[in-house]
């Protein structure tokens, strides 16, 4: 990993793997300090459910401080062996797309912790996004540059795509925007869980689906999405206001 510094200490009873960014080697004790800060109620807490957002404010940066929760006990012990925390991913990716010129805030580093063979705890840190808007905020706010949005939120999609990058979790909260400069910025959050590989016509449409949008929205997004990829902007239409339908339908029984 060229652009960090991964640091790994202690013994096979308790041990941890801290990384920093090379270009934010000042915060690396910071990084290392949270489990106990996180111990101590410290930070503002902007999210509490199965994992957990804290803002702290370090070396003049607003950061965003995510701690995943424990996973059972299977889980812990693949994690504590085999396979990559979430917040080691979280930061893996996040260096992806922002390679590929997929906007995703700043990643700063991750820290993981190992009990013997069990994985126990971790969390990946990032700055602040300066974007003020998620796409939820399409039921609460009129916006002048609706249009301009949608748009850059289908090409933000379609390069993904593109990419052969499949967001598992690309749902209204995870896509931000902003749309006080020329150009409308759009960022991609949450991304310790994703797919890899080609992504055809049905399957590009289908990670609409948590994207809740009118036929005049979808149709915007629809014929953006297919213009880049080479579709038939009908058919991608008729796709995403398909399974945009079914989600719906499905979260209405539960």
């Amino acid at each position: 990993m060229e652009q960090a510094v991964v640091r790994k200490s202690g013994d096979f009873f308790h041990s941890y793997v801290s990384c920093v960014h090379k270009d934010y080697l000042n915060f690396s004790s910071f990084i290392q300090s949270l489990p106990s800060r996180f111990d101590q109620g410290e930070g503002k807490v902007i999210y509490k459910g199965r994992n957990e957002l804290r803002e702290f404010h370090y070396e003049g940066k607003d950061l965003v401080v995510k701690s995943f929760c424990k996973p059972h006990l299977i889980n812990r012990f693949v994690y504590g062996l085999f396979r990559s925390s979430k917040a080691q991913r979280s930061f893996e990716y996040a260096e992806l797309f922002l390679d590929a010129g997929i906007l995703t805030p700043q990643p700063i580093g991750y820290y993981t912790e190992r009990l013997g063979f069990l994985f126990t705890r971790s969390y990946y840190v990032c700055l602040k996004s300066e974007c003020p808007y998620t796409y939820r905020d399409f039921k609460k706010h009129d916006f002048p540059r609706l249009k301009e949005i949608l748009k850059a939120i289908a090409e933000t999609t379609a390069r993904m795509h593109e990419k052969g990058y499949w967001h598992k979790d690309y749902s209204a909260g995870n896509i931000l925007f902003r749309d006080d400069r020329e150009q409308i910025e759009v960022e991609v959050i949450d991304l310790n869980r994703m797919a890899f590989g080609p992504i055809d016509r049905e399957k590009g449409c289908r990670n609409f689906e948590r994207l809740p949008s009118s036929n005049e929205q979808l149709t915007i997004i629809a014929e953006t999405y297919a213009q880049i990829r080479g579709f038939d902007p009908k058919i991608c239409f008729q796709l995403m206001r398909q399974y945009i339908d079914l989600e719906e339908q499905r979260r209405a029984k539960k």
